[in-house]
């Protein structure tokens, strides 16, 4: 578990949940992303989980991932993430229960591993 949680608090940026009807959903931007057909975890498709890159073939996969406990992204990235007010948000955010707190001055998308995202 030490080193989960090492992996979570230097790839924190790049966290993904489970989406109940098609993949995982990035938290900074829901973008919809897949666990590769090679991890280990492909069969267990775990609820929460950090990546190391994504790589877009016929889908953009996520690769050399970890599964996680999301209270360890408000832990390790306080000025990231924080625990959301449930009495403000929408019944789908309810759900997801963590906000990102991304620097909105940033370029869109330069937190992106992926090469074919970052050049757009």
């Amino acid at each position: 578990m030490r080193v989960q949680k090492a992996i979570c608090s230097g790839f924190f940026r790049n966290a993904a949940r489970k989406h109940p009807h098609d993949g995982y959903r990035t938290l900074i931007d829901q973008q919809v992303v897949y666990l590769h057909p090679s991890s280990t975890l492909f069969n267990r498709q775990p609820e929460w989980l950090v990546y190391h890159e994504l790589v877009l073939t016929t889908k953009e996969y996520m690769r050399e991932v970890t599964t996680i406990d999301p209270r360890w992204l408000v832990e390790f990235a306080p000025a990231f993430y924080r625990v959301a007010d449930p009495t403000r948000l929408s019944r789908q955010k309810k759900q997801q229960k963590l906000e990102p707190l991304y620097n909105r001055y940033e370029e869109p998308n330069a937190w992106r591993i992926s090469r074919a995202f970052r050049r757009r």
